[in-house]
């Protein structure tokens, strides 16, 4: 079998309704735009495809592969994903492919095989579990009241804990975050996460704060550039750090943030951007060695595939967006998740697919 089409499609992305806003500082929900599909094809008829969602990834999963992809793919057995993968990182030397973009090829040829053998990803990867429980990850809302009343909607719902995007002032998140924690009580998991918000001073101030409100994880509250800061914060507050989110260098990176002694929780798997499902897993066995935790990033389909897989992640991540909380299809009325039935990782329903796609999607049980 051999790679005979490289292609890649925009496909129409409608923004978030209502739009939302991040952290102080950060741009809000991106109005409508265009997502990137890429499709790898052979000459036996199997395909598999990957979704690009990032504002301005349509535009350039169309310039490489059309400069790049195509010429380096064609001709080559898709089920040698290794050496794919390891082919990825000698062209992003040179490329400096964007983070989303380095995956995407790899995620392609997991759900070729998926299809080709059909299996759903997560049991080609060796299927950990069949559901794992969901915790609501907020946006940016307006006020205390306002996320205390979301917190209560979504543990109505089902979700078995709530993790904060707050307002990127470390005094007011840390007065949040003892607010949640007396508005929810002791039992219910809360996590935090600075959006990269803040300097060493700030991460230090606030991350002591929210250990004394008990909180589970402190994710991401400096740029990852400086894993020394890092360990310094590790070593200032005692709540355990989840980091080597956007961190460039997949596991080999975040190999960089354990062995500094900054992991002290654990580091994040994903797809979108440690290098796809290959650097996902990666990543997730790398922290295992080391006896920390891999927790999955996002709730795209992807993740579903990880959360299965991967054996040391805790949750699955929901995002909530709207102060009308409205649990996502995926999750049933206890707060789980279930394992993909269908074969591959598939692409999302409800968009709208050039026709060439639209009969892979709509043909089959992607929902």
């Amino acid at each position: 079998m051999h790679i005979t089409h490289v292609e890649s499609f925009r496909v129409p992305l409608p923004g978030a309704t209502p739009p939302f806003v991040w952290r102080k500082g950060l741009l809000g929900s991106a109005p409508d735009g265009e997502a990137a599909v890429l499709r790898i094809g052979t000459d036996s008829g199997a395909t598999g495809v990957a979704l690009a969602t990032r504002p301005g990834m349509a535009a350039a999963v169309e310039d490489i592969v059309e400069r790049v992809l195509r010429t380096e793919l064609l001709g080559k057995d898709p089920l040698h994903r290794e050496l794919l993968w390891h082919r990825m990182w000698e062209l992003d030397r040179t490329e400096e492919f964007p983070l989303p973009v380095l995956g995407l090829v790899d995620i392609a040829l997991w759900d070729l095989a998926g299809r080709l053998y059909e299996q759903p990803v997560w049991q080609l990867l060796g299927g950990f579990r069949t559901k794992i429980p969901a915790y609501a990850s907020t946006v940016t809302f307006r006020d205390i009241p306002e996320f205390l009343d979301v917190a209560t909607a979504c543990l109505e719902l089902g979700y078995q804990a709530v993790k904060l995007h707050a307002f990127g002032d470390a005094r007011a998140d840390a007065e949040l975050g003892r607010r949640l924690r007396e508005h929810v009580g002791d039992a219910i998991p809360l996590m935090y996460d600075g959006s990269a918000g803040f300097d060493l001073p700030d991460a230090i101030h606030l991350g002591r704060a929210l250990h004394d409100a008990g909180f589970l994880w402190y994710e991401e509250p400096m740029r990852e550039f400086s894993v020394t800061a890092y360990a310094r914060l590790a070593r200032s507050v005692g709540i355990p750090l989840l980091v080597a989110e956007t961190s460039d260098g997949a596991h080999m990176n975040s190999a960089d943030f354990i062995a500094a002694g900054a992991a002290t929780y654990g580091v994040r798997a994903s797809a979108s951007t440690r290098g796809g499902i290959t650097g996902a897993m990666r990543t997730a066995h790398l922290a295992d060695s080391f006896r920390l935790r891999a927790e999955v990033l996002g709730d795209e389909i992807p993740s579903r595939h990880l959360s299965m897989a991967i054996s040391n992640t805790t949750f699955y991540e929901s995002l909530i967006t709207s102060t009308e909380v409205r649990k996502k299809p995926e999750i049933d009325g206890e707060g789980f998740v279930h394992a993909p039935v269908d074969p591959g990782i598939a692409l999302p329903a409800g968009l709208d697919y050039p026709p060439v796609l639209r009969d892979y999607v709509e043909t089959e049980p992607w929902t």
